[in-house]
């Protein structure tokens, strides 16, 4: 199978079953703090919205799968997430995956993953750095220009253990802790998931919001570079309106997550 094969294939559908030590896990590895007993406590627990986007990767695994291109050498670069409602504490949530748009990039390839469900959607973006010019449809991305002025700033410390924590979350690329996979890929060593980011951001800025976690109706962000363990990241957040909030998220002289939207019911 080629790249021209790839748009619009249907991935087939997936159970995807989880239990409150999931969503416990998945909280700490966002660095949900241990007072946040809503978060990690299962007497009280309930769901960060961005645990939907563990459920959906068996789909960018499939993809990945099929022949078309090296899945170690692909990178996350943007994220869509549409909540329905709130996910449950535990149980399962049937979900269906397809290959939307591919597109010729020149020096590159981009490659969406759309998952659905009952509960959510989600459009992963896939990026094949040095992989183009073979003839494909391109169209350009319109983005929303950057705020000019941010209304908060929130500082957070990322460990150094927190890829390798992250990774019990599902998303086991080897970039991501392998020094070798990492440098393949043209990083001097491994890399945070972008997962990860988004979802200790999306916290971050969800709790700006009243109730913003039950609340969050739509995340769109993209990946523009690395996070890396170790690193301190600013989160700046400012609101649009009464339902939108724009962030993006720097660290050091990296933009590591740009054009950030978080809109709210």
């Amino acid at each position: 199978m080629d790249l021209r094969e790839l748009s619009g294939l249907e991935l087939g559908g997936r159970s995807i079953r989880y239990s409150d030590r999931d969503v416990m896990l998945y909280a700490l590895a966002v660095l949900a703090p241990p007072d946040r007993l809503e978060l990690v406590y299962e007497q009280s627990l309930s769901v960060l919205p961005t645990f939907a986007l563990t459920l959906g990767l068996w789909a960018v695994e499939d993809a990945g799968g099929l022949g078309a291109y090296d899945p170690k050498l692909s990178l996350h670069v943007a994220q869509k997430l549409h909540m329905k409602g709130p996910l449950p504490v535990h149980g399962s949530v049937d979900l269906a995956g397809r290959i939307g748009d591919v597109l010729d990039k020149g020096k590159a390839t981009t490659i969406e993953v759309i998952v659905e469900g009952d509960a959510f959607s989600a459009v992963y973006t896939v990026y094949l750095p040095g992989v183009g010019n073979w003839g494909g449809p391109t169209k350009p991305t319109a983005r929303l220009p950057e705020p000019s002025l941010w209304a908060s700033t929130t500082t957070v410390h990322i460990r150094d253990d927190q890829a390798a924590l992250y990774r019990l979350t599902g998303d086991r690329h080897p970039v991501h802790i392998d020094p070798a996979v990492a440098r393949q890929a043209g990083f001097d060593r491994p890399i945070l998931h972008g997962l990860c980011t988004l979802g200790i951001v999306a916290r971050q800025v969800t709790d700006l919001v009243p109730g913003g976690d039950r609340h969050l109706a739509d995340l769109d962000v993209r990946f523009t570079a690395p996070t890396f363990p170790g690193d301190v990241l600013v989160i700046s957040a400012t609101e649009q309106s009464d339902s939108e909030l724009r962030f993006k998220t720097t660290a050091g002289e990296r933009t590591v997550l740009s054009g950030g939207v978080a809109r709210f019911r």
